[in-house]
């Protein structure tokens, strides 16, 4: 019976043992998931403060999306006007392109036309050019005309003064005397003097019609010179 008591208090102990033991372990795992707990508790307040960093940064963001969105939609906006204006300016364009392209071609056709106007302007220059030439020779053929003429007209003049003087004389002198021979009753000696007398005027006038050849040949030499009609054909 001691036995048995002894051995249950053996046995008392050494389950006493063992829970202090289990206790032990228990407080150490405690102790453990304590400071588990607590480095826990830390990092979960870290991330809690990182999250609210976080948080705030994301309202930020949040905002700043907000007015990049606002940014945006006025960004679409002027870039639609623009477009619009764009278009706008590119019709105009084309109505511009149209009025170039037209003003290009009355530009090529009066080009054209002013080819051909320069063309007949030359042509008219070159005509002027012989009518004028033409209008001065004719001129200068005026003036030889003119100085020839007045030549002829001097020819002319000499040879009415030497007609009126000289052939007049001769020939009143011929006349005179044949009245005397028709109606005088002269001794032969006379008659053989008023044949002399008119024998001589016969010599003047054959002189003088010699001096008028050579003056109708002068006449007609100046003429031929001056590529010009011959007196006789005046």
């Amino acid at each position: 019976m001691v036995n048995t008591k002894n051995n249950n208090l053996v046995n008392r102990d050494k389950n006493l043992s063992f829970q202090n033991e289990e206790r032990e372990k228990s407080a150490a795992e405690l102790v453990i998931a304590n400071e588990e707990l607590a480095f826990q508790n830390k990092e979960k307040g870290k991330r809690a403060a990182e999250l609210i960093i976080a948080n705030k940064e994301l309202t930020f963001q949040n905002k700043e999306k907000g007015k990049r969105a606002a940014e945006l939609v006025i960004a679409n906006k002027e870039l639609t006007f623009q477009n619009k204006e764009k278009g706008k300016r590119a019709a105009e364009l084309v109505i511009a392109n149209k009025e170039l392209t037209f003003q290009n071609k009355e530009k090529e056709k009066r080009a054209a036309e002013l080819v051909i106007a320069n063309k007949e302007l030359a042509y008219q220059n070159q005509e002027n050019e012989k009518r004028t030439e033409e209008l001065i020779a004719a001129n200068t053929e005026l003036k030889k005309a003119e100085e020839y003429h007045k030549e002829y007209i001097l020819g002319l003049e000499k040879m009415m003064f030497m007609t009126s003087h000289k052939v007049r004389l001769d020939i009143a002198n011929i006349l005179g005397i044949s009245n005397l021979l028709d109606h005088a009753t002269n001794s032969p000696e006379e008659h053989k003097q008023f044949v002399d007398y008119i024998k001589q005027s016969a010599i003047s006038l054959d002189i003088f019609t010699k001096e008028l050849t050579l003056v109708i040949f002068d006449l007609e030499q100046k003429g031929r010179n001056k590529n010009f009609i011959k007196p006789t054909d005046l």
